[in-house]
């Protein structure tokens, strides 16, 4: 995981390499905008750190960073008024959101998932129980439906039992 520092200040390195020890993460920086889009895309980022003055001067520009950004946590910051104690902070606290935010969608990915199966199962359950009872039907298909009936049941029994034991 690695974080990209930008700012058009001198120093931007030594305040890079502050993070890096702070945050413990590999931290690369960047002077200005040319410098930051060709580093994204050299690279992918965790997140990215950007002077609020960068945006200020060349908003048009700046915007070039959020399109290469790909999937990079934006964090902007007044590099004039934060210490690196502070930008610390603030890219821990990306950081950490961005990994409530997965976790969250991960939980209802799996969710859907999980729906999407027990309505299946229940309709595999139901159709062929249903086309048991056709009278018309010859034992060597009325037996392979109760296999499926079987199948059916026992599936819809270990996704109740799954989706009843809590999710770590």
């Amino acid at each position: 995981m690695k974080i990209l520092v930008v700012s058009g200040m001198e120093g931007v390195e030594n305040c890079a390499a502050a993070l890096s020890k702070l945050l413990g993460l590999a931290c690369e920086s960047a002077q200005g905008r040319k410098a930051a889009v060709s580093a994204l895309k050299r690279s992918e980022y965790a997140a990215i750190v950007v002077d609020e003055s960068i945006i200020d001067l060349d908003a048009s520009g700046s915007d070039l960073i959020w399109e290469n950004a790909g999937l990079a946590i934006p964090v902007q910051v007044n590099f004039a008024l934060s210490g690196v104690e502070r930008l610390a902070r603030e890219i821990r606290m990306a950081l950490n959101r961005r990994e409530r935010e997965r976790a969250l969608a991960h939980q209802a990915a799996a969710a859907a998932i999980e729906s999407e199966l027990k309505s299946t199962v229940a309709g595999l359950l139901l159709h062929s129980q249903l086309a048991l009872q056709d009278r018309e039907i010859s034992a060597p298909l009325a037996e392979k439906l109760r296999v499926v009936a079987d199948l059916a049941g026992n599936l819809r029994q270990q996704l109740s039992s799954a989706g009843s034991q809590p999710r770590t």
